[in-house]
């Protein structure tokens, strides 16, 4: 006999002395459609929860990032910025005139009608073509925020048609395709309110939050592998081990502004 937790069952009966093979198939509770909008549903709340953390988590780096950021430039930046200027003094000390002359003749390079010819480029009208023109008039029809049912699909629509906007008026039809090509992809461009409409707007909206997922991923893997954020990693590794790297930094700044300054004061003609 076979039992009931395989996949395929045989049973047999005895029919005129003939064996006869009844094959049954059991499906598991596991194998069930993952499509259907029970199934879609669950992995839909699932997928908001984890787009929430993830966000957080993107705020929280971004944060972090900016207090050490700002941080390390009140104790840090104003002595580089005095080092660097020490040091720009001690060059042009050392060059004396030459870097002056040197200094002029760049700037007699940059002539009136290179500078005239620049403001003219700069004054030029963006040229849009008559088929960007026809394009943003279709875009505009189907995700104008005046067309949505809800809050939620209008603010949809409306980061859409400033994305639209903003291609427009670059006359970028490449970026105003992908806008209508991103409406279509939306759970809001299927019509209807019967289920199998129901069911592929559920299957679009999971697809978008898993697209909203991988930028997310995206931007942090940006922000972590920052070289803010891996001088940030050092920072804390050494401090849990009692240690100040930025004081040990400033020691040094310190000590590298002290040895500038006496270096330009030994270079400048006595008074």
């Amino acid at each position: 006999m076979v039992g009931a937790a395989h996949a395929n069952a045989a049973a047999t009966a005895a029919v005129d002395g003939d064996i006869i093979f009844i094959v049954t198939s059991l499906v598991r509770p596991h194998e069930r459609d993952d499509n259907d909008p029970d199934s879609l549903r669950v992995r839909l709340a699932e997928l908001d929860a984890a787009l929430i953390e993830r966000s957080a988590e993107l705020v929280r780096v971004k944060a972090e990032l900016h207090a050490f950021r700002t941080e390390y430039r009140q104790r840090v930046g104003s002595l580089h910025e005095q080092l660097e200027r020490l040091e720009l003094e001690i060059a042009e000390a050392e060059l004396g005139e030459l870097s002056k002359l040197v200094e002029a003749g760049a700037d007699s390079q940059a002539g009136p009608n290179e500078k005239s010819d620049g403001a003219r480029a700069e004054a030029l009208p963006r040229f849009t073509s008559d088929a960007v023109r026809r394009l943003f008039r279709d875009v505009a029809k189907v995700i104008h925020p005046d067309l949505a049912r809800d809050d939620l699909a209008r603010d949809r629509r409306h980061a859409l048609m400033i994305e639209a906007n903003r291609a427009y008026a670059m006359g970028d039809e490449e970026q105003l395709r992908w806008v209508l090509q991103a409406w279509e992809r939306s759970p809001e461009a299927v019509p209807g309110s019967d289920p199998e409409a129901m069911r592929l707007r559920l299957l679009r909206r999971v697809a978008q939050i898993e697209e909203q997922m991988d930028l997310l991923a995206s931007e942090l893997a940006v922000l972590t592998d920052s070289p803010v954020w891996k001088l940030k990693a050092m920072v804390d590794a050494a401090a849990a081990k009692g240690k100040d790297l930025v004081r040990e930094t400033v020691a040094r700044l310190k000590r590298d502004v002290l040895a500038a300054t006496n270096r330009l004061d030994a270079m400048r003609p006595p008074q």
